[in-house]
């Protein structure tokens, strides 16, 4: 017994000023980091760098650093580096082929940057979601839905998909459809709509707003309502011409149908 409790006492104070040393290297080290980060973060935004790239440098950063940080740590403690390295390398090798798919999030992400088919604000339309990017993360998009809600897409799977982005070209059609009555006369329908939309402020005058048949429906003759906007005023003007349509036919005396059906009776 006295043989163990000696064994015990010289392995503590062997490595116990190590392991005490590597505790607080990775503590401090760990809080410099944190600190490095928040510091990275401040620099790139007064730098005006790319609010896409933000988010996935400093990911990119506290990994690598901590990463470094645990290497030290290793060798502190006594472990040999190059055979922490070695073990890395093995462990990497079957972490990556056990998540592959988090590996194509992180090769997604860097293509996204990369090609930039989008950037943070953008509204945009991927797997089957639309709405604002809030953030581009090393493997995952977020998005921001008009109803608010947080959408979390990875980046491999939003990379290989079909992406819509409004937002590029700066300006975006509203597609809406309304239907008169079969008796009002169209080229008067058609003028009042024109001229409720130009009357909306968030209506661009070019190009100019258009309102066409879109087809001969079961109760009413259907127009096409298309005014242009800024892609941030979409939601507001795709509600507010919908509203102020409705309000100027009634005014003009243009009715909008109900569903209706003709019964002939055969005697």
């Amino acid at each position: 017994m006295e043989s163990y409790i000696q064994k015990a006492i010289e392995m503590i104070m062997e490595y116990g000023p190590k392991v005490l040393l590597a505790v607080a290297v990775l503590i401090i080290g760990f809080v410099i980091v944190n600190k490095l980060v928040k510091l990275s973060d401040k620099l790139m935004r007064k730098k005006a760098t790319d609010k896409s790239l933000i988010p996935f440098i400093k990911g990119l950063i506290n990994i690598l650093l901590k990463v470094l940080i645990l290497i030290s740590v290793a060798d502190i403690v006594g472990i040999a580096t190059t055979s922490f390295v070695a073990i890395i390398g093995a462990g990497g090798l079957a972490i990556g082929l056990a998540l592959q798919g988090t590996l194509a999030n992180f090769a997604g992400g860097v293509l996204i940057l990369i090609f930039k088919p989008y950037k943070v604000g953008d509204l945009i339309e991927a797997e089957g979601y639309t709405g604002n990017v809030k953030e581009i993360q090393v493997f995952v998009t977020t998005l921001l839905t008009p109803d608010n809600k947080t959408v979390i897409i990875p980046n491999g799977t939003i990379s290989n998909g079909n992406i819509t982005n409004y937002t590029t070209e700066g300006k975006i059609r509203v597609d809406l459809k309304i239907g008169i009555s079969y008796s009002a006369n169209i080229r008067t329908a058609k003028k009042v709509l024109t001229e409720t939309m130009k009357k909306n402020p968030k209506v661009l005058k070019d190009p100019m707003p258009f309102v066409g048949v879109v087809g001969l429906g079961g109760s009413s003759v259907d127009l096409a309502v298309q005014p242009y906007c800024d892609p941030d005023d979409y939601w507001n003007v795709y509600f507010d011409i919908y509203q102020a349509c409705k309000e100027a036919l009634d005014e003009n005396n243009i009715k909008i149908p109900f569903p209706q059906m003709d019964v002939h009776l055969n005697k």
